[in-house]
């Protein structure tokens, strides 16, 4: 992300009755699709987001959107695959999809009238869940390994080199870590109703968000426990950034940014903050690994940029002013487009200023 996000100026104190729109708005692409906007991702050069209404949208820079008419109902999760820029979706229709960028879809498996919850990519492996079970490809094999869990499986995640699959469920997580022959179990416990997952990018942690306004996550080594709490409401959103890296999450009146340097991560150190949103409650999240600035989506659907230091010196700054209707996604690309989409459908595409990183 550049360095210089070009916004409207810094804000100056608690808003009373929200943020103006922005120049930076003004210049950028504002739709209103007319279906809730339930998830986005950043597929390299662009970004591709889903919607309600079963469709898959892809943004590119100086291109209309393309739209795709995936699903025949909603898109409940979506994820990039690698730097392919194609997208696996999952949606209430029971079918599991691979959309590409130029509008093709392909149908990976349908499991009838039972939902597609969650979907997951890595090297050379891609997955999604159906109920209790996890399905797990190897990119050119037809056929999946399933993996049975005690409960509805909440999240999914591979770690940077999918040697290890993620699987949250109630009661903690399973790892599943490939072997030469087979794919072996091991159980992180933690009480509790465990939903989107994520591996830490040096693949040493595993984090989950909970049913609880609190996250949760494990040392992987050693299975030491850590417990990440003190949110007014439930974690919806959290995104890797930074060098430490810290792990920017929503849930709050701003953006909480846990450190995970060192050999403790987190472990008895508060977290960092920044992007102030005063009594608004920080609904999105998005960044990019090596880079300390967070944007955050709240409830009113303004959009702040702020930065995270460990003196908490920074500035914020607003990037789209307040909608009304929350922000339900965000995701950025490596060169700066940001897409913002609200709960009732209307999506910003624009371009951040500054110098491409």
């Amino acid at each position: 992300m550049s360095s210089g996000v070009a916004a409207d100026a810094a804000r100056q104190d608690l808003r009373l009755g929200g943020f103006e729109e922005t120049q930076l708005e003004r210049q950028g692409l504002t739709l209103d699709t007319g279906a809730p906007v339930t998830a986005a991702v950043s597929t390299g050069t662009g970004v591709a987001a889903a919607f309600g209404d079963g469709v898959v949208r892809f943004f590119r820079p100086d291109e209309p959107p393309l739209i795709v008419e995936a699903h025949r109902g909603a898109v409940l999760c979506l994820v990039a695959e690698g730097t392919s820029g194609a997208v696996l979706t999952g949606g209430d229709d029971g079918r599991f999809l691979r959309v590409t960028a130029d509008g093709t879809v392909e149908e990976i498996a349908s499991f009838g009238t039972r939902w597609v919850d969650c979907v997951a990519a890595g090297p050379g492996h891609y997955a999604c869940s159906s109920g209790r079970t996890a399905h797990v490809w190897h990119a050119g094999r037809p056929t999946a390994r399933t993996f049975d869990h005690p409960s509805t499986v909440g999240g999914l995640a591979f770690d940077g080199k999918a040697r290890r699959l993620a699987v949250a469920h109630y009661g903690g997580a399973t790892v599943w870590e490939r072997g030469e022959r087979r794919w072996k179990s091991s159980k992180f416990v933690w009480k509790g109703s465990h939903g989107a997952a994520t591996f830490s990018p040096d693949r040493k942690y595993l984090v989950t968000l909970m049913q609880e306004n609190a996250l949760h996550g494990w040392r992987l080594r050693d299975k030491a426990d850590m417990r990440m709490s003190g949110y007014p409401a439930k974690v919806k959103s959290f995104t890797w950034i930074g060098s430490a890296p810290h792990l920017a999450t929503s849930g709050a009146d701003q953006a909480i940014c846990w450190p995970f340097e060192g050999k403790d991560g987190p472990m008895g150190r508060p977290p960092d903050t920044c992007a102030y949103g005063g009594k608004q409650l920080c609904t999105a999240v998005t960044g990019l690994l090596g880079h300390d600035g967070v944007l955050a989506g709240f409830t009113d659907g303004c959009v702040l940029a702020g930065r995270v230091s460990p003196d908490g010196a920074s500035e914020d700054l607003v990037v789209k002013g307040s909608s009304g209707t929350p922000v339900a996604a965000l995701a950025l690309t490596p060169e700066g487009w940001l897409f913002v989409g609200e709960e009732g459908g209307r999506v910003l595409w624009v371009r951040l200023g500054g110098k491409p990183a």
